[in-house]
């Protein structure tokens, strides 16, 4: 790890000067006693103790005030020992541009954006992404078959072995699930190919990536008719969840919902049979995620006789194996303010925050499950500069003691 330069600009509204102050009475005369600095007095293991409970921001403030405290804040001992105390709240990276990796992330707890650099293998926001536990995986969309693990904080990044099957498939789905307890992880893809001169019928499989053995496993391979993969991922309690969408118009939705469950080391037949979850409703389209180990979906609700037509936006909970439980919808105030909103948006969460986008504008809307609370992102430092100009984002964990 760095310092706040390297990995982390400052805050766009945080380009203030901080006067020295002298301590004040009460009858407004200046105390001239001599002052003594409790940084002075503070052995290092109590300094270290203190620095740990700051938000990840403000850690990299405090590394920049003198050279003891920086040289705390990136001490390995450090790194160990902070995760326990401060648990932090998810962090929305913003692709400014299509075209490019750059962006902003935006704190929750200091409703403040940052400007972050991606690694730089990750040229522009076309790339599949998913994260969990402050790891975040990339996975290129043209040949599928480049795969990195990085920590964006630190800048820790691992290129994975090329998954097997084709290279090259017409969807996938990827996520991946890291153990808070040993920091082990798991890489799930589902690739979905269409059998040749037929649209009904499409060729899944699913491949596995486990940290500890560093290899990959193809666990199911199976033809699906009237159903194909998609883009939408996500494990919950060791469960691999993915959407599937209808190929024909006999199915009563668009969308359905498979589970795996990863634990199964055999090959597994008749997925669709076995696994199969029905939609609440009617969805233009469904965002999965995993919230403090439950299964939540955002999805787009769609009218009755036009399911491509959104209007509105739901939130539910997978309560057991196949009931779902609506959580909250979106105000209608909310709704209107995104302007530009088509059928399909952006979501992602972890913890109790979700964040919800529209690819037509920067506005952020951030839902907090645990209050049952709307809230709009302070405005992104960055405007539309032209019609067609699209963005998207993914949300992450910020954290320093973990790696890939």
């Amino acid at each position: 790890m760095k310092g706040e330069s390297s990995w982390v600009s400052h805050s766009v509204d945080d380009n203030k000067d901080f006067d020295s102050f002298s301590e004040v009475d009460d009858e407004g005369n200046k105390d001239n006693s001599p002052v003594v600095s409790v940084d002075v007095l503070l052995p290092d293991d109590l300094l270290e103790r203190i620095l740990a409970y700051l938000p990840i921001a403000s850690i990299f403030r405090a590394g920049c005030v003198c050279k003891r405290w920086y040289e705390i804040v990136n001490s390995r001992r450090f790194l160990w020992n902070i995760s326990p105390l401060t648990p932090q709240k998810p962090w929305y990276f913003m692709f400014t541009s299509s075209d490019e990796a750059s962006g902003y992330a935006y704190d929750t707890v200091s409703r403040k954006w940052y400007g972050i650099e991606l690694p730089y293998m990750i040229k522009t926001s076309r790339w599949f992404i998913a994260s969990s536990c402050g790891l975040v995986c990339f996975m290129d969309k043209d040949s599928r078959s480049e795969l990195y693990v990085c920590n964006l904080i630190t800048k820790c990044c691992i290129r994975l072995i090329e998954p097997p099957g084709l290279r090259f498939c017409d969807y996938s789905a990827l996520s991946i699930a890291v153990d808070r307890v040993s920091a082990n992880y798991t890489v799930s893809v589902v690739k979905s190919r269409q059998v040749p001169e037929n649209y009904f019928q499409w060729d899944l499989s699913i491949h596995v990536y486990d940290s500890m053995t560093m290899t990959w496993s193809a666990t199911v391979s199976e033809m699906l008719t009237g159903w194909r993969g998609g883009d939408e991922s996500v494990i919950c309690n060791g469960i691999l969840y993915f959407l599937i969408y209808a190929t024909g118009s006999f199915q009563e939705n668009r969308h359905g919902l498979v589970s795996y469950d990863l634990s199964t080391r055999s090959p597994v037949r008749n997925l669709l049979t076995r696994g199969f979850i029905s939609v609440p409703c009617s969805l233009t389209c469904g965002r999965l995620m995993n919230l403090n180990g439950t299964l939540v979906m955002v999805g787009g609700i769609g009218k009755q006789d036009r399911q491509d037509i959104i209007t509105g936006i739901g939130i539910w909970i997978l309560k057991s194996t196949k009931e779902w439980r609506e959580v909250a919808r979106m105000p209608h105030r909310f709704f209107q303010g995104f302007g530009e909103l088509d059928d399909v948006f952006a979501s992602s969460g972890t913890d109790d925050l979700i964040y919800i986008q529209s690819y037509g504008a920067p506005a952020l809307l951030v839902f907090d499950l645990r209050k049952n609370q709307w809230k709009w992102s302070q405005k992104c430092p960055v405007s539309k500069r032209f019609p067609l100009q699209l963005f998207s984002g993914f949300c992450f964990e910020p954290r320093l003691d973990i790696s890939p």
